[in-house]
């Protein structure tokens, strides 16, 4: 565990696992299941999940939505769709930016004092590690000094040392 500030850590590990207010999803846009980091979530979070998910008819790639977390040791689960990698010419870094920033204020506006973010977008969507971890802490930073009069302690879980290394 790293702790950049006394908001945000960084931390090698399950998301699945995180027992504070909240856990993002890197979610599709059908919010219906998938692989990696969305799929581990609704497996975990048991059929209630994607049954709540279903009625919020998906969402658009840089929005979030917000759902109970049901079998999962965390009180919510915010869905947010970060942008597929294809250059960085179709504003994909405004995307991502979007992602967390409507992640954050999901939390805000439900009253959240933690929330624990995957690596949005690098894996099977290809976002380079490097600028996405950049763009995630820049982002988070600047939300928890403009726009937030609440404390919120900020996790971001890494699936693996490699992922974890571009926060340092």
């Amino acid at each position: 565990m790293k702790a950049l500030n006394e908001n945000i850590q960084i931390v090698v590990g399950d998301i699945t696992k995180y027992c504070g207010d909240a856990i993002v999803n890197a979610a599709n846009t059908s919010l219906l299941g998938g692989g990696g980091v969305d799929g581990a979530i609704h497996r975990a979070a048991g059929p209630e999940l994607l049954k709540e998910c279903t009625a919020l008819g998906g969402c658009r790639v840089g929005h979030s939505k917000i759902t109970d977390a049901y079998n999962l040791p965390c009180k919510k689960v915010i869905h947010t769709v970060g942008p597929i990698w294809y250059g960085g010419s179709f504003h994909e870094r405004e995307m991502l930016i979007s992602c967390y920033k409507t992640s954050l204020q999901l939390a805000v506006d439900n009253h959240l004092a933690s929330i624990a973010f995957p690596c949005i977008s690098t894996g099977v969507y290809r976002f380079p590690k490097s600028e996405a971890s950049q763009i995630a802490l820049k982002t988070i930073s600047d939300f928890l000094a403009q726009s937030c009069d609440q404390f919120l302690k900020i996790t971001i879980v890494c699936f693996d040392k490699d992922s974890a290394s571009y926060y340092s």
